[in-house]
């Protein structure tokens, strides 16, 4: 009998070429899938709430999969782990949920975007973050930040190959908070376009070095066009933190 579980993921998007698995390269979802394989005998088809790029990271990515072997949720995540090694990926958690789907049944999705502002190289957070060393006012990027909430056509924030069937999303949140020499910026919408939180990143931080007002950013947004694009941020300082979902689940 075939049963259906989900999975709570995280990576290091470090090594990856992103969620997806690519016939040129190491991806999360291929280390998984070979995983499940050794485990199981099966070959499976792991489905995520949302896919990450080469270099993005995850604490709260959510999957399922349907699986036949008869095995139990917590031996199975243990296997899967065991299995998986050295490869940066971890199934947290685990349960079977039927007739639960990762990406059909997300209603929203968090990401959170590191940069760490200081002239000193990075060190432990190579490639965990995004080192800008302009001082950066941050609350500047905050209030230009909230030009963006709602809905609008992305467009300008959209990547050129993004295979989004609309330019329209709604924004819920697009937070910019500092601590220290940290600013994190905090983004969460239904569904995002393809490159769209790190545009939009990378914008704000035009943003909060002087070289854009936040009128400069409403019409780049206005403006419904890539060529509008003040910069698109590395995937370093990306992290995809939870995928939401109707009811206890």
């Amino acid at each position: 009998m075939t049963r259906r579980f989900r999975f709570t993921v995280e990576y290091d998007g470090r090594p990856f070429m992103g969620w997806q698995r690519q016939a040129h390269g190491p991806s999360v979802q291929a280390a998984i899938e070979d995983a499940i394989a050794a485990v199981t005998g099966e070959t499976v088809v792991l489905h995520a709430a949302g896919r990450t790029d080469a270099g993005v990271h995850a604490v709260g990515q959510v999957a399922h999969v349907d699986i036949e072997k008869d095995i139990d949720a917590f031996r199975l995540m243990e296997a899967i782990n065991a299995r998986a090694r050295p490869a940066p990926v971890a199934i947290v958690d685990c349960v079977e949920a039927p007739g639960f789907h990762a990406r059909f049944d997300c209603i929203g999705r968090a990401y959170r975007y590191r940069i760490v502002n200081r002239r000193a190289p990075l060190t432990i957070d190579t490639g965990l973050a995004w080192r800008v060393p302009q001082p950066l006012d941050s609350e500047a990027m905050d209030a230009a930040a909230k030009r963006l909430l709602g809905q609008h056509d992305f467009t300008t924030f959209r990547a050129a190959y993004c295979q989004a069937a609309s330019p329209v999303k709604t924004l819920d949140r697009l937070d910019v908070v500092r601590s220290g020499d940290e600013v994190a910026v905090f983004a969460e919408a239904r569904s995002f376009l393809h490159h769209q939180v790190r545009s939009m990143v990378g914008c704000l931080m035009m943003v909060g070095c002087g070289r854009w007002t936040a009128d400069d950013l409403e019409a780049a947004l206005k403006a419904a066009d890539r060529a509008a694009l003040g910069l698109n941020a590395p995937p370093d300082g990306l992290t995809f933190m939870a995928a939401r979902y109707a009811g206890p689940a």
